[in-house]
């Protein structure tokens, strides 16, 4: 498992670039790690369904409740290198 992450800079997106992460925080409340944790779950269970045609999920995507969070992406390992 690698960590991956963008600094929240104001910077044009077309300007940001992925930088490996030593450790992440998760600020957020029971409610949402809950559901965050059923995204994850959800997320093992399709990549092992799909193998390597599964690239990445978005939270977002799946729960509308977090599309003004930061950005909160799962990449398959085994598709690439890491970089999401």
């Amino acid at each position: 498992m690698k960590l991956h992450g963008y600094p929240n800079e104001g910077r044009p997106p077309e300007q940001v670039e992925s930088r490996e992460l030593a450790e992440i925080t998760l600020e957020a409340n029971a409610t949402e790690l809950r559901a965050i944790a059923s995204f994850l779950l959800s997320a093992a269970t399709q990549m092992e369904q799909l193998g390597t045609r599964f690239n990445h999920a978005h939270l977002s995507d799946a729960m509308p409740q977090f599309e003004t969070s930061p950005h909160f992406v799962v990449f398959n390992l085994q598709e690439g290198s890491g970089n999401a």
